[in-house]
């Protein structure tokens, strides 16, 4: 039976291709379990990708990423080595006096990462941009972890695990500029049986400081453009799912006005899914530090803008599952885990703004998500 590329080209290396077969059945790559089509992807990857352009050398070595150019570990470690060089080339663009430091890091127990970080810079006070591709055996708690959420995984065994991601947090010195959080990644976990379970996760997210509503339409408008592609369900519910996990319960409020936010899914089109919101990070963003990152603004504004990331802080090392996923893993690299975490930040006493005032509006819409374009 032969086997026809009917994609007209294949432009990256992380392309999920359908194929047609001669009784014109079609079938579609498997994440993780490509076919070889006779087509050297690693050639592709170094053309399209530039590679020389990532802010360091890929964690995997060349030597063995050539040898399984069309298995999606490699796929997804180009991809996020990607994403991660044009978000921080484009955040040095607006900043006029700092560069990221690059921070490239091996993990004894496998794997490693590229961490690059601007800290005290004019227009932003801390940025982190990273990337982790790590392997080994699943820690007992993260196993837990996943058996909480419906992985049908057994206490006990020994899990080997891949996963791959890039993460962001960008914290804004002007209190006009909201704080941006991105993750997106693959997991891989073989099971005793030999059997190999997939899945993709991740979202972008909004926190401001003071609620300009333009702003926050276009932020969801730019996620929303990248789920339609894709599925014109994908984005209300992944905003729903968005609301629901960027939570802090114990403060009745969500940590900013949202975006999207998804986990475990499995379906052969996903990756493209998942390079199509990360490709939309950039437009989400840049506009708005660009809007605001020369406003005016007062010591009663920059002191709200350490409350609230007080509540960041909160909701991160309490609640978020990469992070307590981080900290569980053997070997884990805290600086990279944390880096999420402002430079600055404080916490009042029993402080509750006046209802009337910008801070009382924006703490009203944390408490109670709004449809920012008006989905339902």
């Amino acid at each position: 039976m032969i086997l026809k590329v009917i994609s007209s080209t294949i432009k990256t290396a992380y392309t999920v291709t359908c194929l047609k077969l001669k009784d014109d059945k079609k079938i579609r790559l498997i994440p993780g379990a490509l076919i070889a089509l006779g087509v050297s992807y690693s050639t592709i990857a170094a053309k399209s990708l530039a590679i020389d352009k990532f802010m360091a050398d890929t964690v995997t070595d060349l030597q063995t990423l050539n040898t399984r150019p069309e298995d999606m570990k490699t796929i997804m470690e180009l991809m996020i080595m990607n994403i991660q060089a044009e978000f921080c080339r484009a955040l040095e663009k607006e900043e006029p006096r700092e560069k990221f430091k690059v921070d490239r890091w091996l993990r004894p127990e496998g794997g490693g990462g590229v961490t690059c970080v601007m800290q005290e810079g004019e227009v932003f006070e801390k940025a982190g941009v990273n990337v982790s591709v790590v392997h080994g055996n699943l820690p007992p708690r993260a196993i837990d972890q996943m058996r909480a959420r419906g992985k049908n995984f057994k206490g006990g065994q020994v899990l080997p695990f891949f996963a791959a991601g890039v993460s962001a947090v960008i914290h804004p010195r002007n209190p006009y500029v909201p704080t941006i959080h991105f993750n997106y990644r693959y997991f891989e976990v073989t099971l005793p049986d030999n059997t190999v379970e997939w899945w993709f996760g991740g979202g972008t997210d909004l926190t401001p400081y003071y609620l300009n509503e333009e702003d926050a339409v276009h932020f969801h408008s730019s996620l929303k453009n990248a789920c339609d592609q894709h599925d014109k369900a994908y984005y209300p519910k992944f905003k729903r799912w968005c609301d629901d996990y960027f939570n802090i319960p114990h403060r009745g409020e969500r940590r900013g006005v949202g975006g999207i936010f998804f986990d475990d899914l499995d379906s052969p089109s996903t990756f493209n899914f998942v390079k199509s919101c990360a490709q939309a990070v950039i437009p989400s963003y840049i506009p708005l530090v660009q809007k605001h990152k020369n406003d005016l603004y007062t010591d009663k504004e920059r002191e709200w803008q350490l409350l609230r990331r007080g509540r960041y802080v909160e909701f991160n090392l309490i609640y978020d599952r990469g992070t307590k996923f981080g900290l569980y893993t053997p070997g884990a690299r805290y600086e990279s885990i944390l880096m999420s975490l402002p430079l600055t930040a404080n916490w009042k006493y029993m402080h509750n703004p006046d209802p009337e005032s910008r801070e009382g509006k924006l703490t009203e819409v944390l408490k109670n998500p709004k449809d920012w374009i008006k989905i339902e």
